[in-house]
């Protein structure tokens, strides 16, 4: 097999960014926070998520400290901040580390916003999303006293008005906006062209009639202006138009409205890398600034004071801190028709517990975590695969493992931490890992895993 074509995992020395900080390898196995993945398996069983603690930490302090540099009123800006995306991984524990890092929670359904309140977020560091808000998640944000709720349409500026009134409360909103970019690793996480479900669209004029309802609307309380554009973005152009964008209808609002805009939310996006294939992420550094500029120049050619940006990263923050580790079982070579084998090597989870293969095509990559690759004296073009019932639930394509891969070795999966366990399911009644948090040497679970017994306990019929 040539060098070119070869489809192996990097180490954590040459793709840092792939994996958590602290990923190394021991005397041949792999170690996440201090814990040999041997020891996980052994202590904790498989499948279960590797949160490393101090890396998520350590990348949420890092969005923070961007953009409150980026935003400081020493540049003549007016504050910069970052809201945590809490779709793309969310628990009590998690809450609490962005939070003490300085950054808000965005929640998108009653159980987020439940789980954000009661793990002691400050409500004025929350936010509420959502296409198709009920009246009980208005209704409970409201009543907490969140920071913001993001409108989306004309039928929930009439919604939240009638709640608040019932309340007897002023809403506090903002107007999310279809700025008509198309920007995305895939169709289904471009969130800001016109033929999808999100926003307020600028090019039919809804935007501009949702903002002039909120301003005669007596309980609501106009916040300002959002737009996000997509997922797994990779550089700051997007980013950019979209912020011109934003900023060009503020002034619109001024001059036709009179009314001021003193916040924009520029959403989230910033894409991560899942293979060695894929190119070196944009920093956070790079994305703030580049945000901070074009604010800067397209304010001062309007005439406007600057407003107050955030942004809102969730997979950058979540996705490269966490591994996926599972057992291999059965190993199996397959004939193909042009004469080649490709080696099915299945695993003790699948499509369950990552479903972003299968829903968006999404790229993984894969070592061996009981023992060093590097050693091994022949590779394998292979196919990971999981346990369900699906000819479909394959989790890496092609990738090139040691040859002797055999039942009972031990596979991690770098950068799952962004909709692995948010998205996961219980289909063929698999039972959901857990997801345990390590950091200094220590173990202990931020997500207990499933049991039978819990899946069982909610079938009424064999009460």
């Amino acid at each position: 097999m040539s060098e070119a074509v070869t489809l192996t995992c990097p180490t954590p020395d040459e793709r840092p960014d792939l994996w958590p900080w602290s990923a190394t390898r021991v005397d041949g196995v792999l170690r996440v926070g201090g814990v040999d993945l041997t020891s996980v398996a052994a202590d904790f069983g498989t499948p279960t998520f590797v949160l490393d603690v101090e890396a998520m930490r350590g990348r949420a302090r890092v969005w923070a400290s961007a953009m409150a540099e980026e935003f400081w009123d020493g540049y003549g800006m007016n504050g910069g901040d970052a809201f945590y995306a809490g779709k793309a991984f969310l628990s009590a524990d998690v809450a609490r580390l962005v939070a003490a890092e300085g950054l808000g929670i965005d929640t998108a359904s009653l159980g987020e916003l439940t789980l954000a309140l009661r793990a002691g977020v400050d409500p004025s560091r929350i936010g509420l999303h959502g296409n198709n808000k009920s009246d009980a998640e208005i209704r409970l944000a409201l009543e907490a006293g969140i920071h913001r709720i993001f409108i989306d349409s004309m039928d929930e500026v009439r919604q939240i008005e009638r709640i608040a009134a019932d309340l007897g409360v002023v809403a506090p909103v903002m107007v999310r906006l279809k700025s008509g970019i198309h920007a995305g690793g895939n169709e289904y996480i471009a969130t800001a062209h016109e033929d999808q479900k999100f926003g307020l669209s600028l090019a039919t004029g809804q935007a501009y009639e949702a903002v002039a309802a909120i301003k005669d609307a007596p309980h609501l309380d106009f916040r300002g202006l959002h737009s996000h554009i997509g997922s797994q973005i990779f550089g700051t152009e997007a980013f950019v138009e979209a912020a011109r964008i934003v900023v060009d209808f503020a002034a619109v609002l001024r001059d036709e409205l009179g009314l001021d805009v003193p916040a924009i939310d520029l959403g989230g996006g910033v894409g991560i890398a899942y293979t060695g294939q894929d190119p070196i992420p944009t920093s956070p550094v790079e994305v703030a600034r580049a945000l901070a500029t074009v604010v800067r120049e397209r304010c001062a050619h309007h005439g406007l004071p600057i407003p107050h940006v955030s942004v809102e990263p969730g997979r950058s923050i979540a996705g490269p801190s966490m591994v996926m580790l599972y057992r291999v079982g059965v190993v199996k070579d397959m004939s193909l028709e042009d004469g080649g084998v490709r080696r099915y090597v299945a695993i003790d989870g699948g499509m369950s517990d990552n479903i972003r293969p299968v829903l968006y095509d999404a790229t993984y990559t894969a070592t061996l975590a009981n023992r060093d690759p590097a050693q091994a004296s022949s590779l394998a073009r292979c196919r990971v695969v999981g346990k369900h019932c699906e000819s479909g639930d394959i989790i890496i394509r092609d990738i090139d493992l040691p040859a002797d891969i055999a039942g009972g070795d031990l596979l991690a999966v770098p950068a799952v931490g962004a909709y692995g366990y948010s998205m996961a399911s219980n289909y063929n009644m698999l039972t959901k890992p857990g997801v345990l948090a390590v950091e200094d040497g220590t173990a202990r679970w931020f997500v207990r895993p499933q049991t039978v017994d819990h899946l069982l306990a909610l079938d009424a019929g064999l009460e």
